[in-house]
């Protein structure tokens, strides 16, 4: 089957150690180039990962004829701005999460996209193409939890770094925009609907004027949503989902060990089970299920008004 031919914009910490390697060894895409407004950089990441091609602007990258898609790295507040110019150059698009800097700046990209109704774009809300979390949306849209009452998150690493874009409120930084909009985006998907309300509380940094602790409250009416998100905190993970007649566990569930076995645990009518899952690269998985919407001119697997969605609940918790 053809490949699509993807050109990165930017030499980006994340695409260059998880997304780049796993696309390089997906079925259906090919890395044909990558930029950077340091040529020496984009040549030399070029090489290391034996990337075809490398460009000395964005510009000139979206200018290639020989490239199909776009992979968008870029800091929070360049995602809308250079996603439109892709798409304006005749690519589609696979833009890091979260899409935009609020719920306003995701919309105005969905009113560009209606000019290119032959072009796709998503999110990369990468956890989402594991097959671990998609049995476990199974198992709860299966009715095997009974009704969900509680979804409990945690997502933390330790990053003080001034030079890193999630330290700067201008680029969008912050736990809440870097990994709480994963609780959030869990919550969501496992209650299968918005919340009507949300709060939160945040710690802000005195020096870099982002959030580095975030606390979310989301009301489902019927169940709620608890999270607690940080860039300065012990790495850690997990997700707890609670239903009246069962409840799920996942630990590491948004960045598991590829190399590794992942389990899924439950208790089900007060049985027990785990199930396991093959080492996997999610990075991958979703190169591939974002090319095969391409090649098959079939909708993306998540559309930009769930990504609108999850970028209201962000406003929403922000207050």
């Amino acid at each position: 089957m053809k490949k699509v031919r993807f050109g990165v914009l930017s030499t980006a910490k994340i695409g260059r150690e998880k997304v780049i390697p796993a696309m390089q060894q997906s079925e259906l895409c090919k890395i044909s180039a990558i930029c950077s407004r340091n040529i020496e950089r984009a040549k030399e990441t070029a090489a290391q990962m034996s990337i075809p091609k490398a460009y000395g602007s964005y510009e000139d990258l979206l200018a290639d004829p020989d490239i199909d898609a776009i992979y968008n790295p870029l800091p929070n507040h360049l995602h809308v701005q250079w996603t439109i110019k892709s798409l304006m150059a005749g690519k589609h698009v696979l833009c890091e999460k979260p899409i935009g800097m609020d719920a306003a700046d995701a919309r105005r990209l969905l009113d560009a996209t209606k000019q290119f109704p032959k072009l796709k774009v998503m999110e990369a809300f990468m956890y989402r193409h594991h097959p671990r979390w998609k049995r476990t949306f199974e198992l709860v849209h299966s009715g095997k939890l009974g009704e969900i009452k509680a979804v409990h998150s945690f997502f933390s690493y330790y990053n003080d770094d001034p030079e890193n874009y999630r330290n700067s409120a201008e680029m969008g930084g912050g736990g809440l925009m870097d990994v709480g909009c994963y609780c959030i985006s869990v919550a969501r998907l496992i209650f299968g609907r918005k919340p009507v309300s949300a709060i939160g509380y945040s710690d802000v940094d005195p020096e870099f004027k982002v959030d580095r602790l975030t606390s979310g409250l989301l009301n489902f009416e019927t169940g709620t949503s608890v999270f607690t998100c940080s860039t300065q905190c012990h790495k850690d993970q997990y997700v707890k989902i609670f239903g009246t007649k069962g409840k799920i566990e996942l630990d590491w569930p948004f960045n598991p060990d590829f190399t590794q076995p992942t389990l899924l645990k439950s208790v089900i009518d007060e049985i027990e089970i785990t199930e396991e899952f093959e080492p996997c690269d999610h990075f991958t998985l979703q190169g591939d299920a974002f090319a095969r919407a391409i090649l098959n001119d079939e909708p993306v697997p998540i559309s930009l008004e769930d990504t609108i969605e999850n970028m209201e609940v962000i406003d929403m918790v922000r207050g």
